[in-house]
């Protein structure tokens, strides 16, 4: 970690224009590739709702798409770990790091947990040099609305990175600030998980108190007061704060920036992106020139993993039986999350018509990442690192809704639970046989709160929510354990292990989770 420097103006002006050319591209991507124009001395300071500090927020945005944060440990942890997926590719891929995530435990020494947190903590330190450079960097000319727009893109990045360590490790250091000596900060002691989660609505209050209703259209990815009241609710939620939940997520639904006119089958492939659904998503890009600098590996770690012009990815969050049968008849969901194997008696096909092949490891993978082909062509790269990651969807948002309006109770909120609920209903049915997907009618509390839970469960399948979810429901046991993972114990595994690296770097300050 290191401390930001102090620049001159001309200085400063020269790093921005390096970032840009790094960050933008004709591909109406944040951060993509190809520079659409620079800063200089002749339009300083700044056009377009820009500013001089998007030289440091820019870096906290490229540290989303790090390997160490939404790849292959993320993907292990938010996904694999739950029963929406198994390990997949080959047994013995991935090692018992991969192995004891799939099945538990999972031990202080599991190479993934401390990508976690470095990934995490990485993230966070971006966001507090962000934030150092905006109070106290005196050769930087900016207005007050720029000062505060750009600390609440900081403090909501940092905000989400909190949110994930919380939920992956329970008690973490809580930092806040710079060290001007980097290895000060493995003195920090834990702060308990409520400490964690006051600090994180703090942020995000803040966040949602200046950030934008909207960018313009050369800023797609930048967080919003959308972003914040969306992962403001899910705090909440995890919380069990279900008025403020309610409240957070009304928010984004009556800000009219968000709708679900966008087809379910269109979410997830290249031309959804940053949609009407979208409220939180990871930008990511290539080019033929760039095919791999820019994006993420999240598409490539889960796509098929096959030889040829099959050899899509490394095949690992395969969809499991139990999601298979957690959809409705004729749920058109299913097919678009599933991507079938062939077999000699049923060809699988992709959304753009291909027959999979046979004999591939995995009788199923997670369609949601598969990528454009005619995109792979002209790229020069079949691994989809230009795909997009959906953090935070709208759909989520109105189940959520759904969910805090129902807990809250009440006659008016359980009628208005059910609207939310059958407003994602309506959009997953397009296209399906009549009498699919139909209305829920019940006006019982708790036949309702099943289900939502249950829509969350499909409408979100393989998008990192299960396993968070079934842990604060209280049934992440008997979920998990009727699914095989027999191992897991809901008095060790709602939570990982404090990585063992951790604890010796702090020379025994940091303490283990109970019954590691």
């Amino acid at each position: 970690m290191k401390s930001i420097i102090q620049l001159s103006r001309k200085t400063t002006v020269a790093v921005m224009a390096l970032v840009l050319l790094l960050s933008l591209s004709g591909c109406k991507k944040f951060l993509d590739t190809q520079r659409q124009g620079g800063y200089d001395e002749e339009n300083y300071p700044y056009p377009g709702g820009s500013g001089p500090y998007d030289q440091f927020i820019f870096g906290a945005y490229n540290e989303l798409r790090s390997f160490d944060l939404h790849s292959q440990s993320f993907i292990t942890a938010v996904s694999i770990r739950s029963d929406d997926a198994d390990k997949g590719s080959t047994p013995a891929d991935g090692g018992p790091n991969a192995s004891s995530m799939d099945n538990f435990p999972v031990l202080a020494s599991n190479g993934f947990c401390n990508t976690l947190w470095l990934g995490n903590y990485s993230l966070i330190t971006r966001c507090n040099s962000t934030i150092k450079a905006v109070n106290t960097n005196t050769t930087i000319v900016a207005s007050e609305e720029i000062k505060q727009q750009t600390l609440g893109e900081a403090r909501f990045l940092r905000a989400y990175a909190y949110f994930n360590l919380v939920r992956f490790f329970g008690r973490v250091p809580l930092i806040d600030t710079l060290f001007s000596d980097p290895a000060a900060q493995n003195n920090v002691l834990q702060s308990s998980a409520a400490q964690i989660y006051a600090f994180i609505e703090a942020d995000l209050n803040f966040a949602a108190s200046v950030l934008p209703l909207q960018w313009g259209s050369q800023f797609p990815g930048r967080v919003t007061k959308g972003s914040a009241n969306g992962l403001l609710a899910k705090v909440y939620l995890t919380q069990q704060k279900w008025a403020q939940a309610m409240a957070a997520a009304n928010t984004v639904i009556s800000s009219g920036q968000y709708d679900l006119s966008t087809p379910y089958d269109k979410i997830f492939r290249e031309d959804g992106e940053n949609s009407k659904e979208s409220v939180f998503e990871v930008q990511a890009t290539a080019s033929a020139a760039i095919p791999t600098n820019n994006g993420v590996q999240y598409a490539q770690i889960q796509g098929v993993r096959g030889a040829g012009a099959w050899d899509l990815g490394w095949g690992w969050n395969t969809p499991s039986d139990q999601l298979v049968a957690a959809y409705e008849a004729n749920d058109p969901r299913r097919t678009r999350t599933i991507l079938y194997t062939s077999t000699t008696s049923v060809p699988g096909l992709t959304i753009y018509g291909e027959t999979t092949p046979t004999g591939l490891p995995n009788p199923r993978y997670n369609n949601k990442v598969y990528s454009n082909p005619a995109l792979r062509a002209s790229i020069g790269n079949r691994f989809g690192y230009w795909m997009n990651v959906r953090i935070l969807r709208y759909a989520d948002v109105v189940l959520m809704y759904a969910e805090a309006a129902n807990e809250v109770g009440g006659d008016a909120n359980i009628t208005a639970a059910r609207n939310a609920l059958n407003s994602i209903r309506a959009r997953a049915r397009q296209g399906a046989p009549a009498g699919t997907l139909p209305d829920v009618v019940t006006t019982d509390q708790a036949t309702l709160r099943t289900a939502i839970r249950q829509e969350r469960r499909v409408e979100l399948a393989m998008e990192h929510d299960r396993f968070f979810d079934i842990v604060r429901w209280g049934i992440a046991q008997d979920v998990l354990q009727a699914a095989g993972k027999t191992a897991f114990s809901n008095n060790r595994d709602v939570l990982l292990p404090i990585p063992q690296t951790q604890i010796d770097l702090s020379g025994g300050k940091l303490t283990q989770n109970p019954f590691y």
